[in-house]
């Protein structure tokens, strides 16, 4: 019964109240005691989502080389060669190192310091990523916003608090988990990113996943997961199932954007099946502090 109680006041961080978890329309779990009943509504389930499918996208593994590609292509990138940088010119981080032979500091330096595309003009500064470094959830969003591009972090604002709601549902703090984006500068007025741009900062996310060594990926949000997945699926058809990230075949789960669900409040249901298949990968290890 307490555990049904923190999990309610879990939910309702999130902004859920009552509804039954369904996985590919069939219900997971057992009618639940007639006190776990709310309003005629049935209780999420404690139990773990069974029968976890997982799916292997023709994506590209850590900093394995793509097939050629014609020069006019937006989107190439070599993503063993410093990014930014001519074949033989020594870069101020890292010394003219590859991307994918960066420290933290030297990472954090080069993505500073980085003018490979128009971006860097436009921008406050650079967002980086925040959070554990050795966490074991990695979480990837697309772009920088406004609120982002002041204050240098990833996800602030209200879509930051409802990614908050989000963790705290999973019994995670903010600083238990890493968060990145796709790009590292904010698009002007918010526009989607553009191949090139994604391309181009591609490496430095791809060092982030060497270095944290993440147990699970989180994209969230269509630009993330089409990017990372090589695909154009809708959100709606990527989610709801586990893929395999890169030659590691690290579980990727997808889900809503934050801001998403806040413009579509009536989705977060379908965010939290997402959460807790997430949390069946941990092994159940995301425990409230």
């Amino acid at each position: 019964m307490r555990d049904q109680l923190r999990r309610r006041q879990y939910l309702e961080a999130m902004g859920i109240q009552t509804w039954t978890l369904r996985v590919a329309g069939v219900a997971v779990a057992e009618p639940p005691p007639a006190d776990a009943v709310v309003g005629g509504a049935e209780l999420e389930s404690e139990r773990p989502v069974p029968g976890v499918e997982v799916q292997v996208p023709p994506t590209e593994g850590y900093f394995e080389a793509r097939p050629p590609q014609p020069a006019e292509s937006a989107g190439a990138v070599n993503v063993t060669s410093p990014v930014g940088v001519g074949p033989g010119e020594a870069h101020p981080a890292g010394k003219g190192a590859a991307v994918e032979q960066l420290d933290w500091a030297q990472l954090e330096a080069r993505v500073a310091d980085c003018g490979a595309c128009g971006l860097h003009a436009t921008r406050t500064q650079a967002v980086f990523g925040v959070g554990d470094r050795n966490a074991d959830l990695l979480i990837i969003g697309e772009a920088p916003g406004a609120d982002e591009d002041r204050q240098g972090k990833p996800f602030v604002g209200r879509a930051g608090q409802l990614l908050n709601a989000m963790l705290f549902a999973m019994g995670f703090q903010r600083e238990q988990v890493f968060v990145a984006n796709i790009l590292k500068c904010r698009p002007p007025g918010n526009r989607d990113p553009r191949p090139e741009e994604a391309a181009h900062c591609e490496p430095f996310l791809l060092r982030q996943m060497e270095l944290v060594q993440p147990k699970v990926i989180l994209a969230v949000g269509r630009i993330s997961a089409q990017h990372l997945l090589r695909t154009a699926e809708p959100v709606g058809r990527l989610r709801g199932r586990v893929h395999a990230f890169g030659s590691r075949g690290i579980p990727l789960v997808v889900t809503y954007h934050p801001a998403y669900l806040l413009r579509s409040p009536d989705q977060k249901p379908k965010a939290w099946q997402d959460l807790q298949r997430v949390m069946q990968l941990l092994g159940d290890g995301a425990t409230a502090s």
